[in-house]
């Protein structure tokens, strides 16, 4: 029977996919949705993934894959989702997808995040997420995982450092949504956080806490963080010894009792449902959830970093130096969202971004090399990032430098500008054959107060955006005042190289303070 379902659920999964890979976003409907066709977005995804259509020379690298985007790709409205309001003041958002025959949710709980760890107990709200399902009132851990294995489903309780929810989700076949529902309504409201659990947990962290400090990457991380938000929340990327010693299972239980409330939280489901059937559902297993009648939680700026500088962390023997530039960035309600977005996604937002470009195709430096940006309810970063060979240190954080440099000072060119744009929407539009993609979509909306139509107004804001907006933005966030430059390496063949492009604050592998 546990085959059989396992089996049911893959095949309904790959129906999904089937489906949604033979679905054409091709205009707005008289209600609204998305009009669909079949055959197009297949092609596109492989256009886009494997075709060598055109070639184009920047620098003396090809740029190989960019296939033509369709027009008609690129006009999209997101499918709207019923919504409601349950009694325990959870807000239900459902996106209704009939084509196969499971049924997700997941639900996000505002104030139960790594944001509202207390200071000396980093990774509580994480501790506590992950321990929910060792155990219940009903139900011991071998027990949870055994019922959730014959019905071929999941459940997974979540909270990250720095992020201001905690999120409960889960997926199965319809046939079995009840009993899923069932037991992710006991992990919710009954966890009981076994002592003897914990403690096979803390050994495990314990032992990971201790390897992830030989890794040069999370040693770059960990002081790029550090550096942009200081003491801030948003500057934990891990707990420490010292915490995993300090919290106990009463500290579990209590940031359960005080986060774990319906306030301020959304439920979205997608799938084999309706709002009717989704809100009966709910209302029955959460039936004893009430209101704590807290306050929204709030946040806060991180401090805005010094003055340019290089961070370094002497990693000796090092065969590698792991860099990252960045700067302060913005809010997700930031008025250069759009812009910023384009402009990261030119610099080095894929394979096709300056960075990957220059740095891997051109100059074979490394394997690989991008940028990203950080925007959530309080200011977050712009960075790129890069793993080179230690002889090349220099020639490579040069060329980063000057790929940051010229998208401040040059004007994109014309082409390349529009083939990013027109490459943002299409992958937007390919998210749209997903419910789950356009319920994220949704939750996003919903969680940053955004209008109705913000995702509908997605494409024309993007292609709107000018090369001189871009510009704007670059020479607003990247300044060479505000850039601050981390190196993970071996400080015998690199620390001479990086003095030469600032002053060099030095720290060993634990983050401890060595000279500068």
């Amino acid at each position: 029977m546990r085959a059989m379902r396992a089996m049911v659920a893959m095949v309904a999964m790959v129906t999904m996919r089937a489906m949604s890979a033979g679905l054409r976003v091709l205009g707005r409907g008289p209600a609204g949705g998305l009009v669909l066709a079949l055959g197009a977005a297949a092609a596109l995804g492989i256009s886009l993934a494997a075709q060598q259509v055109q070639e184009q020379s920047i620098q003396g690298a090809e740029i190989k894959g960019r296939a033509p985007v369709s027009d008609e790709v690129l006009r999209v409205q997101l499918p709207r989702a019923a919504e409601a309001d349950l009694s325990s003041g959870v807000h239900l958002m459902v996106v209704e997808d009939h084509r196969a025959p499971t049924i997700s949710f997941q639900l996000i709980l505002q104030g139960a995040g790594g944001y509202y760890d207390p200071p000396d107990l980093p990774g509580l709200a994480g501790f506590t997420a992950s321990q929910m399902r060792e155990g219940t009132t009903t139900r011991t851990s071998l027990e949870i995982a055994e019922q959730l294995d014959t019905l071929a489903a999941g459940v997974n309780v979540g909270a990250g450092l720095g992020s201001q929810v905690a999120t409960l989700s889960g997926s199965s076949l319809t046939e079995d949504f009840d009993r899923l529902l069932t037991l992710a309504t006991d992990i919710l409201l009954n966890p009981t956080f076994p002592q003897e659990e914990f403690d096979r947990f803390k050994t495990r962290q314990r032992a990971g806490l201790l390897q992830q400090r030989s890794n040069p990457a999370f040693l770059a991380g960990e002081m790029f963080s550090r550096v942009m938000y200081g003491s801030h929340p948003a500057s934990r990327v891990s707990t420490t010894l010292e915490a995993l010693d300090r919290i106990g299972r009463d500290d579990l239980v209590a940031f359960h009792r005080r986060t774990y409330v319906p306030d301020h939280a959304v439920l979205g489901v997608s799938g084999d449902i309706t709002l009717a059937e989704a809100r009966t559902k709910f209302e029955a297993a959460l039936s004893t959830w009430k209101k704590a009648d807290v306050d929204e939680p709030t946040v806060a700026d991180p401090p805005v970093p010094s003055s340019a500088k290089v961070h370094f962390v002497d990693r000796p023997d090092s065969v590698q130096t792991s860099l990252v530039v960045g700067a302060p960035g913005i809010d997700r309600l930031d008025a250069d969202y759009d812009a910023l977005t384009v402009m990261n996604y030119i610099v080095g937002g894929g394979a096709t971004g300056r960075l990957f470009l220059n740095l891997r195709e051109d100059k074979g430096y490394t394997y690989g090399a991008y940028s990203g940006f950080r925007a959530l309810r309080y200011r977050g970063a712009w960075q790129a990032s890069t793993d080179v060979r230690t002889e090349v240190t220099r020639p490579a954080l040069q060329e980063l430098l000057g790929e940051i440099a010229r998208i401040r000072d040059e004007p994109v060119p014309d082409r390349e500008f529009n083939d990013a744009k027109r490459a943002l929407v299409a992958s937007f539009a390919l998210e749209l054959e997903s419910p789950g993609g356009i319920l994220g979509d949704h939750i996003t909306r919903w969680l940053y107060g955004l209008p109705l139509e913000y995702w509908d107004e997605y494409p024309d804001r993007i292609m709107a955006i000018t090369q001189t907006q871009v510009q704007a933005v670059a020479r607003k966030y990247l300044g060479p005042s505000t850039l601050q430059i981390i190196a993970v390496g071996d400080g015998s063949r690199i620390a001479d190289v990086l003095d030469d492009f600032g002053t060099v604050d030095t720290y060993d592998t634990e983050g401890q303070r060595t000279g500068n």
